[in-house]
């Protein structure tokens, strides 16, 4: 059992705030590293302590992990909290933060290497008694031999995905045979540019599809618990925008399926922490699908806190300092339902493409207990190109799915940001689209959206 009094934030933006506010309730003095574009970011002013770490480029400061390391040594920092993103899936980085006798505040760097690697976590899911959709072996960079006769086999349209791809990035669809090796090698560029690691494999395209995904902690001797689900479906590039929990429309035998699934491969890999395994619906045949582990905290996480009210960042540091004693499954879902939704600063009606900026005034409905912000912007901040144009996650709750959905449009029409353009119009149009209302959601329902619906006073 190791105290800890005081954590350093291997992030920035509102994440670091987020679990700021966590280390803030339970004592622990927080340290915030940035890069030089954010010396003056919300994150910095927050923290008791922060550390400058590099140039604004990620791969010059936030994926520098000698350099965050070093930050936390100088400081006295007892443990590294990596968020989601940049470091966070680095079995590498977690490696280096344990060998230099820090708390790495995740599970092993083992784990974090066997389910970030897709191919090799199908196979485990697999022995874990867990649905997987068809796909093909890997498919390294120059060594395609086979890629023509696994797709065929397949079947199109199919995808081809980065082996070591996250967050929507390294995933792009094919239609056609003749145009395979095309999308492929765009694709291993991507990967490699974008993971180091240009190695891919195909899967089957699941035409009506949902993203459905359970909530696990683990206590790392091989019990875990499920903390639920959530529907992410809503999505615009592959890369999700609203989810909510528990996930609507599903049966309960469906549902438990589900859940004891994600429950198995957890305690199968001897699982410490929170992380959260996704599934592909697939809504025609009626079958869910392994589709990866996240082996870290999610940008979607408050929606399970706002229906359980566990806080999982406390879990998750507690956990890393050997003072959570492992809990028992929680009976019954909470009657409560949550949504979640994740403003931006793009341009809806060119594609979502990044919109950066000065933000030059902000207007944040009143937070009460049906409605959270998570946000790290202030007046006169910037949305710079070097990040993810992330500006705020709204998170509403109440009794039930259409309770959630009133109070969460009813806050998007009381948020004002002004200065950068902002999809907050186009959320409220999702909102208020029938499909949505009806609890009919598919990884689609944006794409047929397009070009987005105009709302009256957004």
């Amino acid at each position: 059992m190791s105290q800890i009094t005081k954590l350093l934030i291997a992030n920035r933006g509102e994440i670091a705030c987020r679990i700021m506010a966590t280390c803030q309730r339970m004592d622990i003095a927080t340290v915030a590293v940035h890069s030089e574009a954010d010396a003056g970011a919300a994150h910095v002013a927050a923290a008791d302590e922060a550390v400058p770490i590099g140039p604004p480029p990620a791969p010059q400061s936030y994926l520098r992990g000698d350099r965050i390391i070093d930050a936390a040594k100088a400081t006295g920092a007892q443990a590294i909290h990596p968020g989601y993103g940049f470091l966070a899936e680095s079995p590498d980085f977690a490696r280096s933060v344990m060998e230099a006798g820090l708390i790495w505040i995740g599970p092993s760097p083992e784990i974090i290497a066997s389910m970030g690697d897709k191919d090799r976590a199908r196979a485990i899911a697999q022995d874990a008694g867990v649905p997987i959709l068809p796909g093909s072996p890997r498919f390294p960079v120059g060594q395609l031999d086979g890629l023509d006769e696994a797709a065929t086999a397949i079947g199109f349209p199919l995808l081809v995905k980065a082996a070591c791809g996250g967050g929507g990035i390294g995933m792009r669809r094919v239609d056609r045979l003749e145009d395979l090796k095309g999308v492929v090698t765009a694709t291993q560029s991507m990967a490699e540019r974008s993971f180091g690691d240009g190695t891919i494999y195909l899967e089957r395209f699941v035409a009506r599809a949902r993203h459905v995904e359970v909530q696990v902690f683990g206590f790392g001797d091989g019990r875990a618990v499920h903390l639920f689900d959530r529907d992410c479906s809503v999505q615009r590039r592959y890369q999700k925008v609203i989810e909510e929990a528990p996930a609507p429309a599903l049966s309960e035998a469906l549902r438990e399926a589900m859940q004891a699934a994600a429950v198995s491969l957890a305690e199968t890999v001897r699982y410490a922490g929170a992380g959260t395994v996704e599934f592909i619906y697939d809504v025609d045949r009626g079958e869910f699908h392994f589709l990866e582990m996240n082996t870290r905290i999610q940008v979607e996480h408050p929606a399970t806190e706002m229906i359980t009210g566990i806080d999982l960042v406390e879990w998750q540091i507690r956990q890393a300092a050997g003072m959570l004693d492992a809990a028992g499954q929680l009976a019954h879902a909470p009657a409560l339902h949550a949504i979640e939704l994740r403003i931006y600063a793009e341009r809806p009606e060119k594609n979502f493409l990044p919109a950066p900026g000065t933000i030059s005034k902000l207007n944040w409905p009143s937070e009460d207990d049906s409605l959270r912000i998570d946000h790290a912007v202030r007046d006169g901040d910037s949305i710079t190109p070097f990040y993810d144009p992330m500006i705020a996650k709204l998170i509403a709750r109440g009794p039930d799915r259409a309770s959630a959905i009133a109070r969460l449009s009813a806050a998007l029409a009381e948020t004002r940001i002004e200065g950068v353009p902002t999809n907050i119009a186009f959320l409220a149009s999702v909102l208020e689209t029938p499909e949505f209302r009806d609890g009919e959601l598919s990884t689609d329902l944006i794409a047929r959206m397009t070009p987005p619906r105009k709302v009256a006073g957004l």
